[in-house]
């Protein structure tokens, strides 16, 4: 049975999604939630630490809340990194359509290879396709993760229950700091 917070949940995310589309004004505290995510996703799996080492920049979504009773939508705000130096904000948005029911939050982090990759990212209206595969965070997951097109996605759940078999993509806003 979906709790009436889940089902809050899904309301808000049709809303914000309907709503959403760019990335809020820098705000320092977003930089300190982004730090925390980063060390709850190193506790998980203190081998993404190659990842942190060698990526060219990288986007933190302390939380993204995602709900879908048939169409779904999902919204974050997170800090992008440049060279392991906040740089700017970002927001997600996610619509997806298909045989869906219930309600999740989750952390979010995408590595960016290089600078080409991460200067895409930056200019804003950037998609990740349906097809973009993303690792969970887990003890020793990212020692066989790679990079698919310039990015790597790591999820973390955090709370909620989520039934899914549907097609949709994440697209990103950016804000320089």
């Amino acid at each position: 049975m979906i709790g009436k917070r889940i089902l809050g949940l899904i309301a808000a995310l049709v809303a914000a999604v309907a709503i959403s589309g760019t990335a809020s004004a820098w705000d320092p505290a977003a930089e300190q939630r982004a730090h925390e995510t980063i060390a709850a996703f190193k506790k998980a799996d203190p081998s993404i630490q190659t990842f942190f080492n060698n990526a060219y920049g990288y986007a933190v979504f302390p939380e993204i809340g995602k709900g879908a009773i048939g169409v779904g939508g999902a919204h974050g705000e997170g800090t992008v990194f440049e060279k392991g130096t906040a740089v700017g904000s970002t927001a997600m948005t996610q619509v997806t359509i298909g045989l869906q029911l219930g309600g999740q939050a989750y952390k979010e982090i995408i590595f960016f290879e290089n600078k080409a990759a991460l200067d895409k990212f930056k200019q804003g209206n950037y998609e990740v396709s349906a097809n973009a595969s993303a690792i969970a965070a887990k003890e020793g997951a990212s020692k066989t993760a790679n990079y698919s097109m310039g990015v790597a996605i790591f999820t973390m759940g955090t709370e909620g229950l989520m039934f899914e078999a549907s097609v949709g993509g994440q697209k990103f806003s950016y804000e320089p700091k």
